[in-house]
């Protein structure tokens, strides 16, 4: 993907109207949620909606969030959007299991043949331990998050730090599977923009890429957050230029370290910069 992809914007499948707003609101990717968002009443309608929006290709990626794979929904998403050709992916939720994946692959056709490139999320206790076992259950699975409101449910958190191992773990079992950084969860208070910014600045340093986001407002921020700085950018030329011009291991007039790592992590910094 030429453009990196730093925000995931949700949007409730039984919305046409939230959806087209999505569209146009300058997110990376769109996710038509099935799942959450749609009260059971609505399931079939939310389904058939996205279904008739995917039939033409889209200005942005969508991805959909069918509804769990176990329930009495899930199966039928599959099935009526896996062929859509403006699909660009499914986002399954509650995966405990590599078999869960690997059930949606083998169901799933996508209008290319095959099957649509996957995304799991991690939302219980269960999932959180089989990460990596999930991660390269098949090859149609291109990332993994975790689902952070469910998790903390499941495991009877109270605090948002206690999520942090959890978090390390979801980023370390994407990189050991070859997987992109995986995207933050939502901030679910839409107006608090300070809280959004401070959490994405952690969630970076955690290792993260990206964010989901619930309104338009917080995609800026997200971005922002998430993109290399001036000086981040300034830094990471400097690294590589003294790279190229010595062999080995030095240190800059500055005193910063340059090894073999440092100059990994500046070629990081700079394709992310040129890419946006």
């Amino acid at each position: 993907m030429s453009r990196v992809p730093l925000t995931w914007l949700y949007a409730p499948g039984d919305r046409p109207d939230v959806v087209a707003k999505a569209l146009a609101a300058g997110a990376d990717v769109v996710v038509v949620d099935l799942e959450d968002a749609v009260a059971p009443d609505r399931k079939a309608y939310a389904r058939a909606a996205t279904a008739e929006l995917l039939r033409d290709p889209q200005p942005v990626p969508v991805h959909v969030r069918v509804n769990a794979l176990g329930g009495p929904w899930g199966p039928a998403d599959v099935a009526a959007l896996a062929p859509a050709p403006g699909l660009s992916g499914l986002r399954l939720p509650k995966v405990s299991a590599p078999s869960d994946v690997v059930r949606v692959a083998r169901r799933a056709v996508s209008a290319r043949g095959g099957s649509p490139p996957l995304y799991a999320l991690l939302e219980t206790a269960l999932g959180v331990e089989h990460a990596h076992a999930v991660a390269t259950a098949h090859p149609a699975l291109r990332g993994i998050a975790l689902g952070e409101a469910d998790l903390m449910a499941d495991l009877g958190m109270r605090e948002d730090a206690g999520l942090d191992w959890c978090r390390a773990r979801v980023v370390v079992a994407a990189r050991a599977a070859g997987l992109a950084p995986p995207a933050q969860s939502v901030h679910p208070d839409i107006r608090d923009l300070e809280g959004l910014e401070a959490s994405c600045v952690r969630g970076r340093a955690l290792g993260f890429l990206g964010r989901a986001a619930i309104h338009p407002r917080q995609l800026p921020v997200i971005e922002r957050a998430y993109l290399p700085t001036e000086r981040e950018i300034e830094q990471a030329e400097t690294v590589l230029k003294a790279a190229a011009g010595t062999q080995g291991a030095q240190a800059l007039p500055d005193g910063t370290f340059v090894d073999a790592a440092v100059v990994t992590a500046a070629h990081r910094t700079l394709a992310l910069a040129h890419k946006r």
